[in-house]
């Protein structure tokens, strides 16, 4: 499996490593946004190990250094730009070798022209994302979420709304594109069309924002003429999803990327990849889902900052409490063992290794710890050990901290509850039928949260697909909720969920149907709709009525030499095949070699998408890798 992380951190590294001057030191000037995602991947120390003398902001004022040539790792902005003539108007460096986060528009090419004997070499290298973990990628771009979804503020605005929406997208797609080409994947496109609500946000079908109607005139064939592009352009806008926009767009990315690469996406031992792009409103039962995995639960209980810091008490070598701050990285070998399993195999995990650990150094004589209570007083006595105790004192308090507001705020009977309107169905396989009596009492106790009683409520109306508005409003009555909780659970209608049904109302579901899981935990019943779509996508059976592809498909496409003997798989009908995970892996495939997938889910991913992402690389023995703006639930 081919890390992100060790992907990007490598293109870093050989960019830093291919300049060498013949004085052999080089100083390194970066942007803001630059030494963010260079930070994800490497130390300081790490960089200054390549004859990096110093590492300069390209913002601040920097002494001349006439004696040193200089890699700048900037974005291709005017701004950065501006600051390079500047730099060589007043010989600031002896030379400049320039590397851009990703592709350098023609006019600012042209601006760096004059420049041109100060210049090196030129490259771009296609990396403006963060690599997260091994198989996720993020965006800084948490705003786009709200722009996606959020209507208008009045009719006139639905113009300026939808103008806004396209460029974040625009941008967004450049930023997938840089992915791709980052892992040299050309791929399929496919992209989500959902079947049970017209486009949402800015994009919901306005007069304003939909071109005049055809006028037809008196004649049938002016009448077929009408029908024609100026029809078809009238009604387009009824299949305006954000997803079909964004994936028409990383597609042109993508050819003039080829235009000029004529090598890209060419392999001979690898099929060629797959993205699929869907969004946050194909699934809006997982976010609101308490997951009891490792990682998704310390995300939901704990005050993680940053989205990977954590703060603790650490008891130092000599008896005092201090704070201390750890950050969940892919670095830490225990985090990524155990972040995927539920909480009671991670504790039961993390008991182990501790209990090995005293073993292999022959630090007690007697008993291992039995529960974390006594890996806890077993810590205070290893002050020798300081990064093992530190982290393991880590993962303990956080198992601890969770494990206490599990029981304290009544998660159990909430999480079932939870599982039955997720699901439809109770652990023992059968209708829940007193889903109101269970849930009830619930919303009158005080040790319940606000947030988790919003939280049953959103489930309880999908599961229902929409409650008389007397029905809801006695729900948010026995809750106790305020104005914002109840007018954050009528914002599902922004997501196409329907809240409110009258007595003649029909069904309004999905065609895309969730998988339940035969897990042994009964609070860990509902597996996510990205679940089944990857897994349908693999069979060949994922309905192109809900997921067109943009251009070609692969039944079109030649395979790679190294593949060509082997049979495709055949299409077969939406529900009659077991999912693919039941295959042995293909003969021939290696880890170097295995198929690649991405997906990106506008709007956000959650913890538990996450963790099917690498469950279903191991179980289809592909490479898939997902990403989002960073705004995951």
């Amino acid at each position: 499996m081919s890390s992100l992380i060790s992907i990007v951190r490598s293109k870093f590294l050989d960019a830093i490593r291919s300049v060498n001057p013949p004085g052999r030191w080089k100083i390194l000037v970066v942007d803001e946004h630059s030494q963010k995602l260079l930070g994800t991947v490497l130390k300081q120390f790490d960089i200054l190990e390549e004859n990096v003398t110093q590492i300069e902001s390209i913002s601040n004022y920097r002494e001349p250094q006439a004696g040193f040539e200089a890699l700048y790792l900037i974005m291709p902005t005017t701004q950065n730009v501006d600051r390079i003539l500047k730099d060589w108007e007043t010989q600031q460096y002896a030379g400049a070798h320039l590397f851009f986060i990703e592709g350098l528009p023609e006019p600012l090419f042209q601006m760096l022209m004059p420049a041109e004997s100060y210049m090196r070499c030129l490259k771009e290298l296609f990396i403006n994302f963060r690599a997260a973990e091994a198989q996720t990628f993020t965006f800084d771009m948490p705003e786009q979420f709200f722009s996606m979804y959020s209507p208008p503020r009045n009719e006139r605005e639905y113009p300026e709304g939808r103008g806004r929406l396209e460029e974040d997208l625009q941008f967004t797609s450049k930023l997938i594109a840089n992915v791709c080409i980052t892992l040299n994947e050309f791929p399929f496109i496919r992209y989500y069309v959902p079947a049970n609500h017209s486009p949402l946000g800015p994009l919901k079908p306005h007069t304003s924002t939909r071109p005049p109607p055809p006028s037809e005139g008196s004649g049938r064939w002016r009448t077929n003429l009408a029908r024609g592009g100026d029809a078809r352009a009238y009604e387009s806008v009824e299949g305006d999803f954000v997803t079909k926009l964004l994936a028409f767009m990383v597609q042109r990315h993508l050819e003039e990327h080829k235009k000029s690469n004529p090598d890209f996406g060419k392999s001979e031992a690898r099929a060629r990849s797959t993205l699929i792009i869907t969004d946050r409103s194909m699934d809006m039962i997982a976010p609101f889902l308490h997951e009891f995995t490792y990682q998704a639960m310390i995300h939901d209980l704990l005050p993680i900052q940053d989205g990977s810091k954590y703060t603790y008490k650490f008891q130092s070598s000599v008896g005092a409490y201090e704070d201390k701050t750890a950050t969940l990285s892919d670095s830490d070998r225990v985090w990524t063992e155990v972040r995927h399993m539920h909480m009671r195999e991670a504790i039961d995990r993390l008991m182990a290794d501790f209990n090995k650990f005293l073993e292999d150094n022959a630090v007690f004589s007697g008993d291992g710890a039995a529960n974390l209570n006594d890996m806890k007083d077993m810590l205070a006595s290893l002050p020798q050990y300081q990064e093992q105790r530190e982290n393991f004192s880590l993962h303990l308090n956080m198992a601890q901290e969770c494990m206490d507001k599990f029981e304290k705020e009544k998660l159990p009977l909430v999480a079932n509850v939870e599982q039955n309107c997720a699901t439809g169905v109770t652990a023992e396989g059968k209708s829940p039928k007193h889903l109101v009596e269970d849930m009830v009492p619930l919303l009158d106790s005080k040790d319940v949260v606000n947030m988790n009683k919003v939280r049953m409520i959103a489930l309880y109306i999908q599961y229902r697909d929409g409650v008389p508005d007397e029905d809801r409003r006695r729900l948010y009555q026995h809750a106790r909720l305020s104005l914002a909780e109840q007018d954050a659970i009528n914002a599902l209608t922004e997501f196409g969920v329907r809240i409110s049904r009258g007595t003649g109302d029909r069904d309004n579901k999905k065609k895309l149907k969730a998988k339940t899981s035969d897990d042994d935990y009964e609070l860990s019943r509902y597996k996510p709709f990205l679940r089944t779509v990857v897994e349908d996508h693999v069979a060949g059976k994922l309905d192109t009525s809900l997921f067109p592809y943009v251009k070609d498909s692969p039944s079109a496409a030649p395979l790679p030499t190294s593949l060509r003997s082997q049979s495709p798989a055949q299409p077969t009908s939406l529900r009659s095949q077991k999912p693919a995970w039941h295959r042995a892996a293909r003969p021939g495939v290696t880890n170097e070699a295995r198929q690649r997938l991405l997906l990106f889910v506008a709007g956000g991913m959650t913890f538990s998408e996450i963790r099917e992402v690498y469950q279903l690389s191991s179980s289809l023995t592909k490479d898939i890798y997902i990403g989002d703006y960073p705004f995951v639930f």
